[in-house]
């Protein structure tokens, strides 16, 4: 397994306030490190999974906007890249990736 040194919430957008929200984005094959210059600093961790065969590349990072979401979506499909999956682990100014999914859990049953 291959990641970078960077911390997946700081992916080098504009310091801010910790502006935008932070994604995963899972994609088919494995991209190597020399990659992340086309991803604006976005953390990149390979998982290779010997058991099924099916190799993918998450795509860490703060996204500012929606816009900005689109821009590297654009990216992915420009580079012929076949997309999994892309999903929010953090709002904007939380520090906790996750932090949505312990909401949700916390919330009191109806």
């Amino acid at each position: 397994m291959t990641t970078t040194d960077q911390d997946p919430i700081d992916s080098g957008q504009p310091a801010s306030g910790n502006i935008g929200d932070v994604y995963e984005i899972r994609i088919r094959d494995l991209l190597e490190d020399h990659w992340q210059q086309w991803f604006e600093g976005m953390t990149l961790k390979v998982e290779e999974n010997g058991e099924t065969g099916q190799n993918s590349t998450l795509i860490i990072g703060r996204i500012a906007d929606q816009p900005a979401l689109h821009g590297l979506l654009a990216k992915i499909r420009d580079l012929n890249l076949t997309l999994i999956s892309v999903r929010k682990l953090a709002a904007a100014g939380s520090n906790d990736v996750g932090e949505e999914d312990n909401a949700e859990q916390k919330r009191p049953r109806e």
